[in-house]
């Protein structure tokens, strides 16, 4: 597994050895004593997603407060702009976000620890999104943080002459100046 440092100190992305010929290919798509060997990082997960998402959709930027999630994020089928942003108010990176494009072939993960908002656009006609987090899924303490907040100013790819399909909870998120977030 090869891990790759972004600018922001504790997110990572994780590039796992595919071994491939005409028949196709396998990996190991996790491995807890090198997931910790190559990040410095211990942790446990408890809980597996998979979602799948059309075209133009856009989901994020989410997060639970009090008991954050930390993720490790990838797709298994289509293309994604995966993005993370720091919201410890604490950190010096606070505000600041990571964009990577995660896809079917190149097989990145991204790891996303707690304390930041994520979310994701999707560049193919479909995509499967499969995260696993390090706490279980609570919705009294879901947050969103508004996917297009200008003092954060996320490049999204999106296409010229479209819009991205947000659900109601999404397009009426607080920005970043009014959302509770971490201290």
């Amino acid at each position: 597994m090869k891990v790759m440092p972004t600018a922001i100190t504790d997110v990572f992305i994780l590039e796992p050895q595919v071994f491939g010929d005409s028949r196709g290919f396998f990996l190991e798509s996790f491995n807890q004593k090198m997931f910790q060997e190559t990040t410095g990082l211990t942790v446990s997960f408890v809980q597996d997603n998979h979602s799948r998402s059309a075209k133009s959709v856009l989901r994020g930027l989410h997060y639970q407060i009090r008991q954050p999630q930390g993720k490790l994020v990838r797709v298994v089928r289509g293309a994604v702009f995966d993005v993370a942003v720091d919201i410890r108010r604490s950190s010096p990176t606070f505000g600041q976000w990571i964009g990577v494009e995660l896809t079917e072939d190149n097989h990145r993960q991204l790891w996303v620890p707690p304390g930041f908002a994520h979310g994701f656009y999707v560049l193919s006609d479909s995509a499967d999104f499969l995260y696993k987090t390090t706490d279980y899924y609570f919705p009294e303490l879901d947050r969103s943080l508004f996917w297009a907040d200008p003092s954060i100013s996320i490049s999204w790819p999106v296409e010229i002459g479209t819009q991205p399909l947000v659900s109601a909870k999404d397009a009426t998120a607080p920005k970043l100046s009014e959302a509770e977030v971490f201290s």
